[in-house]
């Protein structure tokens, strides 16, 4: 069985919409969902659902997770899809349908499927950090959802292939494991003077990356991948 995403929510600003997700989430069979958030927000929005709706009616955010920032809701998943309009160069653009088929394609024990705030969506450091994004064709008169309506399209397309059979394989590396692999790269680039800081060329390294990750790295490749690229970091040290 395909493996259901885990919704990802980036500073979410509207006390209804968790309510909606929360439904929404029960009828298509998701279970995991991360809000990166500061305390004081997410228990505000909690607040104010206690005291302004009957129980009823406030939803169950009881298994809503919170982190305080995009790496740590993410660091064990496999693929990450951020929601936004824009395009990555180098980087799978997905409409909900689309991104249901390529779930059927892949091995992913964990994927996360991130969402930007109401009112400005992802912002480029989000997007950046995701391994793919994906959009909702609409009107130009209206060119996007409501985050809780965004999130039922999603789900809805992805518990329609939810009975397809995996092929097995080896483990897929997780973010964190591909971070690893990034930052050694940028080390034996360095160190060949191929880039001369860390923060120069940023696009470049992006690409080389994106690369690597339509492969799908497994965890085995991604170690070897890491251990090449120190090794010429090493060999080229003074």
């Amino acid at each position: 069985m395909l493996t259901p995403p885990r919704l990802v929510l980036v500073h979410p600003r509207n006390a209804d919409n968790l309510v909606a997700i929360s439904r929404a989430m029960k009828t298509f069979g998701i279970s995991d969902w991360v809000a990166v958030s500061s305390v004081a927000h997410l228990e505000g929005m909690k607040s104010v659902l206690l005291n302004h709706r009957a129980a009823a009616d406030a939803g169950d955010l009881s298994t809503l997770r919170r982190v305080d920032t995009l790496a740590e809701a993410i660091a064990d998943c496999s693929w990450v899809v951020g929601t936004t309009m824009r395009t990555l160069e180098g980087r799978l653009r997905l409409t909900p349908r689309e991104l249901a088929h390529e779930t059927t394609q892949r091995r992913d024990t964990a994927w996360a499927l991130v969402f930007g705030a109401e009112c400005n969506g992802l912002q480029n450091e989000h997007v950046e950090q995701c391994h793919a994004v994906s959009f909702i064709p609409s009107s130009d008169e209206q060119p996007s959802l409501n985050l809780s309506q965004a999130v039922v399209v999603y789900a809805h397309e992805l518990w329609a292939v939810r009975g397809a059979s995996v092929a097995p394989g080896a483990a897929l590396a997780d973010d964190a494991t591909l971070r690893q692999v990034r930052a050694s790269l940028v080390e034996g680039l360095v160190a060949s003077g191929l880039l001369r800081s860390e923060g120069a060329n940023r696009l470049d390294v992006d690409a080389l990356m994106s690369s690597l990750m339509r492969g799908s790295l497994t965890r085995e490749e991604a170690d070897r991948w890491r251990t090449a690229f120190r090794a010429r970091a090493i060999s080229r040290s003074p």
